[in-house]
């Protein structure tokens, strides 16, 4: 079964290479390389970054090296870095499929 999810994951990884779009682990490792910049820009290590978060110190090792972590320590980190508007601005943009739309909305 691992073996099937692996060749899976490395199908969808192609496909969407191909099309030049991010794979979830892309973005997941995109979205941890910038809070480790951001937390450098702040001269935290990574265990007072946990501490002043109150995520557990192997979770915020784990994430900087995987992108791997819960919505809910996403959240926290994302409040002490104070970006937790983005969150809040995730998905509110409405995406237009044609310019027929775009001045259909406007009449």
């Amino acid at each position: 079964m691992l073996t099937f999810l692996y060749i899976l994951d490395n199908i969808l990884y192609m496909k969407l290479n191909f099309l030049n779009i991010k794979t979830p682990k892309e973005i997941q490792l995109e979205i941890a390389k910038n809070i480790r910049k951001r937390r450098k820009e702040l001269k935290l290590t990574q265990e007072e970054f946990s501490k002043k978060s109150g995520v557990s110190f192997g979770s915020i090792k784990r994430f900087e090296n995987t992108g791997e972590i819960s919505l809910f320590s996403l959240i926290k980190i994302a409040i002490i870095l104070d970006c937790e508007d983005e969150f809040l601005n995730l998905f509110q943009q409405k995406q237009y499929n044609s310019i027929e739309e775009i001045i259909n909305e406007q009449d």
